[in-house]
């Protein structure tokens, strides 16, 4: 049953986003944007951590997770270290995932030429 769950959460967040950049003249990055900081803000109000228990890695993985693991970070970190946690609770909390995202970009880099669609 979590696979269901997992699989309906997970597509209905696609599917938001294809509607996005189907009916609106939003940009990707934009749209990435949108949804990091949908995943904040609705962590922040507590909707999003009872959605991850519930739909597992549908709510976890896409972007909108990404914006709740900043803010948990966020969170934790200024109950430990106060107003600097501000600053560096995200970072610490996601610092697995940008490290393997610059590492595995760079490699691919490496293998691959780069360059524009043309």
């Amino acid at each position: 049953m979590i696979y269901l769950r997992a699989f309906l959460v997970g597509g209905i967040l696609c599917a938001i986003g294809q509607i996005l950049i189907d009916k609106t003249k939003l940009t990707p990055a934009r749209i990435l944007v949108i949804y990091v900081l949908t995943g904040i803000i609705l962590s922040a109000v507590g909707i999003y951590k009872p959605l991850a228990e519930w739909a597992g890695a549908g709510a976890t993985v896409p972007l909108t997770g990404f914006g709740h693991l900043l803010a948990n970070g966020v969170r934790e970190a200024v109950v430990t270290d106060g107003l600097l946690g501000v600053l560096k609770g995200g970072v610490t909390a996601a610092a697995v995932g940008i490290s393997a995202s610059v590492f595995f970009g760079y490699l691919i880099a490496l293998v691959f030429k780069p360059g524009d669609k043309s």
